[in-house]
């Protein structure tokens, strides 16, 4: 197949590229390369497929200098008409849409950045789709949509209506345009609702990146709702495997869907939404308690309040993605934490940076 990978400078999008191009397709990246964390590690991420920093351009394709089957182009998903043309010149048999303004505390912050890219942007992934005559979308939601749900685990049937962050607003934005574009345009489109992802060359705003800096450095963490909290945390090759088998899959039409019992994960239309998730919800502490163990040494705590945005709890009910697709992530915390400090210790000595 060949197909555009948004997002590819990014952390699950740089690792789909990676295992696309290993299993022979041919891939698009795209990234728009921002500054809301460290540049330097999204450039480490491309100089694994052959892209180096020296190469890109704005709206210019490059070629990789490992892959013959990957080029990369660096485009803002705001940018409609640019966006229109390269769908028009690659004719890509699907999508995987991962680009956006990610975060929940940084939507406090700069809400705009999140209505451009992850709305706007998204919309022009739609419509390109439709001009283009892309008939397989897959995209990056958020186990975030969950909001004030406190019914675990958390089912794709569960009512997702009450976000509490802009970001979390934004993805279940994405979701509901989507099934618009399946049902009007039989674009075949399938959300992924991500569950705490984590692993080697992760994003350094997540806490498990900060929980093993701080520990290094000697410094304090700060452990909200005094690490009362539960997450799903998924390692990221689980990820990548769903994310795969979707891709392989393109969603169909629920021939036994109708509105009055209908589910909500699927439809009448070729629309379906996952959770990806490791289905075996971690403590907090626990999780540090795991760095630790890692590493060596204690982190020093300071215990904080729930932070605005944030939920007590996730943890993903999977029983679509088995059934459908045969697959479920299995990857324990001690193996997933052991091979995320490996990365980090080797990247930040070989790279003499500091994050």
């Amino acid at each position: 197949m060949k197909i555009l990978v948004t997002g590819a400078a990014g952390f699950i999008g740089s690792h789909l590229v990676a295992k696309l191009l290993g299993r022979g397709d041919e891939v698009v990246g795209l990234d728009c390369i921002n500054n809301y964390y460290d540049v330097g590690i999204k450039f480490g991420r491309l100089k694994r497929s052959g892209i180096s920093e020296s190469m890109i351009e704005y709206n210019e394709i490059v070629q990789s200098d490992i892959y013959l089957n990957y080029k990369f182009t660096k485009l803002k998903l705001e940018d409609k008409e640019s966006i229109l043309t390269l769908f028009a010149d690659q004719n890509f048999d699907a999508v995987c849409n991962l680009a956006a303004q990610a975060g929940v505390r940084y939507s406090l912050v700069n809400p705009d950045a999140y209505i451009e890219s992850n709305i706007v942007g998204f919309m022009n992934i739609l419509e390109a789709c439709r001009q283009g005559q892309v008939k397989n979308l897959c995209y990056a939601s958020s186990s975030s949509v969950y909001g004030l749900n406190e019914e675990l685990p958390f089912c794709a049937e569960h009512n997702v209506d009450h976000p509490v962050s802009l970001y979390a607003a934004t993805k279940k934005s994405n979701e509901l345009m989507a099934h618009a574009y399946s049902h009007l345009f039989g674009i075949a489109t399938t959300g992924l609702r991500f569950f705490t992802v984590y692993g080697p060359w992760g994003r350094p705003d997540m806490a498990y990146f900060l929980f093993v800096k701080a520990a290094l450095e000697g410094e304090e963490i700060d452990v909200f709702n005094s690490g009362d909290m539960l997450r799903d945390f998924t390692y990221i090759d689980d990820v990548i495997e769903g994310v795969v088998r979707v891709l392989d899959n393109p969603a169909l039409k629920d021939l036994s869907w109708n509105s009055r019992k209908g589910k909500v994960s699927s439809s009448s239309a070729p629309y379906k939404i996952y959770n990806i998730g490791n289905n075996r919800p971690v403590k907090l502490m626990d999780f540090i308690a795991a760095i630790e163990h890692k590493l060596g040494k204690k982190i020093k705590k300071n215990m904080c309040a729930m932070q605005a945005g944030d939920v007590h709890a996730t943890y993903a009910d999977v029983t679509d993605l088995v059934e459908d697709l045969k697959y479920q992530p299995t990857t324990p915390i001690k193996k997933g934490i052991d091979e995320f400090v490996d990365w980090y210790l080797l990247f930040f000595k070989q790279s003499n940076h500091s994050c």
